[in-house]
């Protein structure tokens, strides 16, 4: 029997895992002062981006050892460039369980002539055997699975005394989750997701490890310019006080700095960061307390202490669904997620791609619980809808 189409909808029913939605409250009021039309090498400009530097290491809690960098092409430029500029001088591992993991396999496989390679892949919503990794090498690897759903519950797999460095990418768990900034020597990501920010601009942190390799460490292939954090064999200090490798956006810069000083601003004495991870913890909680009490749906990560709590990835495990083709499963979730949309109830909401089909929900800080409870019963609207249409 069709449920009846609920009559209550999220406030913001955008659920995008990037760009993901703007922080509660956010309007563009503020670009009246915003430095618009100036250089970035003014005065202005370079004020502009020394703050989101310092800004992020104010919120973000990064140590006073650890450089910032704003660089191009988003966390997937800020990746590569270290890739590009650091691999080579020992052997290399690369775990990977989803999309974009796999996109650092196929560089390091396939368009970096490494040597000596290690791969460690799973599949959506698992994780590979990361004792595998012994610590002698460098390593590769995603913090949080942003279209899997999956991410490692901790750093213990690092050793302490590790000799290669690490590199991670942490687009989807930066502001989410902890960051155990002795066991990581790079750490990527981008403001469109955990802080609603706009696309385009990565962002790069090294720790002392991490500069003493790119100054002691020549890669045997050319680098593009803006790959390029050296000059004469030491690192380029302009690059981590805001002089970026080519033109940024001084509006998003603006924009990121906004939002940087909204979650400052939450979590009292506790600190914003905290206030972050609380309640995408909170948020994730609602959806994962349905799905337990829900026989249709499961989390597509069955490891409890492995599940994100940014981007919620959700499969459909009811027998009829199961037995259909995987085109028909994947036009199935599909047509809830279109149902749904239709209704201006919630966007953008559906698995990745190349994922199992279902749905994956943003849950970060940035989201209204009450948005996460409203969501719940169009999802199952739509889905009894869908099975009475199909079935």
């Amino acid at each position: 029997m069709t449920l009846q189409m609920p009559t209550v909808k999220p406030v913001d029913g955008r659920f995008s895992p990037g760009p993901s939605r703007k922080r509660p409250g956010w309007t563009p009021d503020f670009l009246k002062n915003a430095a618009l039309g100036r250089s970035h090498r003014s005065p202005l400009g370079k004020q502009v981006l020394k703050e989101v530097i310092d800004l992020t290491r104010e919120v973000l809690e990064v140590p006073d050892t650890h450089r910032i960098a704003i660089v191009p092409a988003s966390d997937t430029g800020a990746v590569e460039m270290a890739m590009w500029s650091m691999l080579g001088a020992c052997g290399v591992d690369v775990a990977a369980w989803e999309n974009f993991g796999y996109a650092w396999i196929t560089d390091a496989k396939s368009q970096l002539p490494l040597n000596d390679l290690r791969i460690f892949k799973a599949g959506y919503g698992e994780l590979p055997d990361l004792s595998q990794y012994t610590g002698d090498r460098d390593l590769v690897f995603t913090w949080n699975g942003t279209t899997g759903g999956a991410r490692v519950p901790n750093a213990d797999f690092i050793p302490e005394d590790r000799e290669g460095i690490t590199i991670c990418d942490a687009t989807s768990a930066a502001f989410a989750q902890e960051l155990p900034w002795d066991k990581l020597d790079v750490v990527t990501y981008s403001w469109q997701k955990n802080m609603g920010g706009e696309a385009g601009h990565g962002m790069l942190i090294l720790s002392p490890r991490a500069v003493e390799r790119l100054e002691n460490y020549t890669p045997p292939w050319p680098l593009p310019k803006i790959f390029r954090m050296t000059k004469n064999g030491k690192l380029n200090e302009a690059l981590f006080e805001g002089s970026t490798l080519n033109t940024p956006s001084l509006m998003c810069a603006e924009d990121h700095i906004e939002s940087l000083k909204w979650v400052r601003e939450q979590g009292g004495q506790k600190g914003g960061l905290s206030w972050m991870h609380d309640r995408a913890d909170a948020n994730f909680k609602i959806l994962q307390d349905w799905m337990d009490k829900t026989p249709w749906i499961e989390n597509l990560c069955a490891v409890p202490e492995r599940r994100s709590n940014t981007g919620v990835c959700m499969k459909i495990v009811d027998p009829r669904f199961t037995a259909l083709s995987p085109e028909e499963q994947s036009d199935f979730a599909s047509s809830i997620v279109k149902m749904i949309s239709a209704e201006d109830a919630a966007y953008d909401f559906g698995s990745y791609r190349t994922a199992p089909p279902g749905f994956r929900v943003w849950a970060s800080g940035l989201i209204e619980p009450k948005d996460i409870e409203n969501l719940i019963p169009w999802l199952e609207w739509g889905f009894e809808t869908q099975c009475a249409a199909t079935f």
